[in-house]
């Protein structure tokens, strides 16, 4: 098991640890050579489901970086794939669906899969899982698990992949509310599941990734979405890391009514700005702009030391990026990153 005294999870409790905690989201992945070299010839979602590959890509930016936490390598879609859902993830494109979920018939044949048969044939998950805490704990490094969202999740399930306005899923919600709450509700169970999976593996905390919840308004995020969040990650042993794109305006609803320890803030709203939404009971997670991890590194070195400093509004603040590390990142930046942050 992780210590307990472990920065992130000491964060997470909403303590301020002697330095502060870093990680980054895809920091596992494609920017590292090592990764691209491990991958070659096997599709996405197979190496997700293949436990070496999985454990092994999960620990390389750990022993590259010397990040905080380990974030398990997957996809949101992973849980759908087991679930027998066909679904591929198209390179330079995204997952896409075979048959995307259009009309409550089709909501129905996608509810009848029993939520307990995807998590009973988790089972790669769980064994790479495993194995990540094994190497993990010889550090005290806590591994943080994650599920997608039922929203962004459901997202691409009825737009068939990726999609800027997510207007077909946004119109399901107000045409037919009984069959979006339906999908929504299996979806959190699926999550849930998958999340649960994850922390009795070892994980020691989870993030739920809402990606696309900020393409929503206000009052749909919260009719709509944000119950369904909660059923996905209420009651969980360990804590939980609400994330989304664009959340600005529903900041405070992403605690889930205290759900979630910490809410992660993309690169949009300052983090002292974002502490006074959220309030004194929660941590927050970021806010480092992607974009400027290509910039000189004065520019980059200012940019962290302002998020660091912001940050410290906030009852504890775990650093990271405002969404995902891009392909073309260079990793000595990264590195250099984590090197920046410990010291001050």
């Amino acid at each position: 098991m992780p210590s307990l005294d472990a920065p992130l999870l000491r964060a997470l409790r909403g303590e301020r640890p002697e330095t502060t905690p870093v990680w980054f989201m895809r920091q596992a992945g494609r920017s590292l050579p090592e990764y691209r070299e491990l991958r070659v010839g096997t599709r996405m979602l197979d190496a997700c489901l293949t436990p070496d590959l999985a454990a092994e890509i999960t620990l390389q930016p750990v022993r590259r970086h010397g990040v905080d936490a380990g974030i398990f390598f997957s996809d949101i879609v992973v849980p759908l794939r087991v679930a027998g859902i066909d679904v591929e993830i198209v390179p330079g494109r995204g997952p896409v669906f075979a048959d995307p979920v259009r009309t409550r018939a089709d909501v129905d044949r996608i509810t009848a899969i029993d939520p307990a048969a995807v998590v009973a044939a988790a089972e790669p998950v769980r064994e790479a899982v495993r194995a990540v805490v094994a190497e993990l704990d010889t550090t005290g490094t806590p591994l943080i698990g994650f599920a997608g969202a039922p929203f962004t999740l459901a997202a691409y399930l009825v737009e068939g992949g990726p999609s800027k306005e997510h207007l077909r899923a946004r119109a399901m919600m107000h045409a037919d509310p009984e069959a979006w709450h339906a999908l929504a509700g299996w979806l959190a169970q699926v999550s849930r599941g998958f999340l649960r999976t994850q922390i009795e593996a070892g994980a020691a905390a989870v993030q739920l990734f809402d990606s696309w919840a900020g393409s929503l308004a206000p009052a749909d995020f919260r009719a709509f979405v944000a119950p369904h969040s909660a059923v996905a990650v209420d009651g969980l042993e360990v804590p939980v890391i609400h994330f989304g794109v664009g959340t600005g305006p529903v900041l405070a609803d992403m605690r889930l009514d205290g759900r979630a320890a910490a809410v992660g803030v993309d690169w949009r709203v300052p983090l002292d700005e974002a502490a006074a939404i959220v309030g004194e009971g929660t941590t927050l997670q970021g806010n480092i702009d992607p974009a400027l991890l290509t910039a000189p590194w004065e520019v980059l070195e200012s940019h962290v030391r302002d998020v660091v400093e912001r940050g410290r509004s906030a009852r504890a603040h775990i650093v990271n990026l405002g969404h995902g590390v891009p392909p073309e990142t260079d990793p000595t930046v990264l590195t250099r990153i984590v090197e920046l942050v410990h010291s001050l």
